[in-house]
């Protein structure tokens, strides 16, 4: 077990003055220096913490605007879930992009940085941490409820209530804390990782047993979401499609226009806004899956294998990283995009390619009905 009087952080220093090997407590060698930060990086920073702050911002007033539809209890939960998570997008974009903007400016424009104090760190490292983990749990919650609310409607609407919901986003979000609160009191402990713009668990020379346990523990945690993630949303993809294909058939057997057009109805009242939330949530299990594997993989990688190649691990670490933190900018991103008026063109445009005139209105016309109704 780690305290914290013997896990001091290595000092930041420009690229022309090399670490004390004293000091030196994390993955790189005695002899290798920290590189300078070019103004491009800077730069780059400040545009990521904007433009991700923005997009959530404006992915939470398009989901105020349209709370409306979400009013009945079956789509209220899918609604409270999406803006926690969204919400911890936003915290988990500012927050600690606040903490590495500064290290970036203490690096690049003082003669000789001082390195980030103990508490910093372990401030800036928790927060990872915590947000890291409350996105990933926060989507696989959403996964499972629409996962049962569409193959176990009645279940759904007798079970999950809102109040249900609020305790299980206080629970995910109880687990990402306890998790991340752990090396300050002493278990496990968070250093300042290459290139001395970012803390983090000892994932490349962990002091103690702590310090390994916890790294799998967080990177087993988040894989194990998105897992469940893509396995609920198989589910539920495969039960739309199956239901969607019962309606097909039933239109095929129907007679009469009226009936046809009664039945396309009750189609698309029933499939459209979980078709929508469908989209949405699958594109987003995707994003997660494409960001954060890379840098959740590689740290288990690191815990088993042996220190070879320091450099070579390092930028592969930060390359995972910032792929991580692009997902808190693109899930905004699929609200703003994927929402019912685009999904309503696609549709349109779809149904356009059909060589029936007459089935192409009955469809448009039955959608538009559907889409009002909600």
């Amino acid at each position: 077990m780690t305290s914290f009087s013997t896990s001091s952080t290595p000092s930041i220093l420009p690229q022309n003055l090399r670490i004390n090997s004293s000091e030196q407590l994390g993955p790189w060698p005695s002899n290798s220096t920290w590189p300078l930060i070019k103004s491009s990086s800077l730069g780059m920073s400040c545009f990521t913490m904007t433009f991700g702050a923005i997009s959530n911002l404006t992915a939470l007033g398009i989901l105020a605007k349209s709370r409306l539809r979400f009013r009945r209890q079956s789509k209220a939960p899918f609604l409270l879930l999406t803006v926690a998570l969204l919400l911890a997008d936003l915290a988990g974009h500012v927050i600690p992009g606040a903490f590495a903007l500064y290290l970036h400016i203490d690096q690049r424009y003082k003669i000789q940085a001082e390195k980030p104090t103990k508490e910093f760190c372990q401030i800036f490292g928790a927060s990872m941490v915590f947000f890291g983990l409350c996105s990933l749990l926060l989507g696989c919650a959403m996964a499972v409820e629409r996962c049962v609310a569409i193959t176990q409607p009645f279940f759904h609407a007798a079970m999950i209530t809102l109040s249900h919901v609020w305790r299980v986003v206080l629970f995910l979000s109880l687990l990402a804390l306890v998790l991340a609160v752990l090396p300050l009191f002493a278990v496990g402990t968070y250093t300042t990782q290459f290139p001395g713009t970012w803390c983090f668990l000892p994932i490349h020379d962990p002091q103690s047993t702590a310090d390994t346990n916890l790294a799998l523990a967080f990177s087993c945690l988040g894989l194990t979401a998105l897992t469940f993630s893509l396995l609920c949303n198989i589910l539920s993809g495969l039960a739309l499609l199956q239901a969607r294909l019962k309606c097909h058939n039933g239109n095929a057997k129907s007679s009469g226009r009226s009936t046809r057009r009664t039945s396309s109805t009750s189609t698309s009242l029933f499939c459209s806004l979980d078709v929508e939330m469908m989209a949405q949530l699958a594109v987003i299990t995707v994003v997660s899956c494409v960001c954060w594997s890379p840098f959740l993989i590689h740290i288990i990688v690191l815990q088993f294998k042996q220190r070879t190649s320091t450099h070579e691990k390092d930028g592969f670490i930060l390359l995972g990283l910032r792929m991580a933190s692009w997902n808190q900018i693109l899930d905004p991103w699929v609200y703003i995009l994927l929402r019912k008026t685009v999904l309503f063109r696609l549709c349109c445009a779809f149904y356009a390619q059909r060589p029936t005139v007459r089935e192409n209105r009955s469809c448009e016309d039955s959608h538009r009905e559907a889409f009002s109704l909600q």
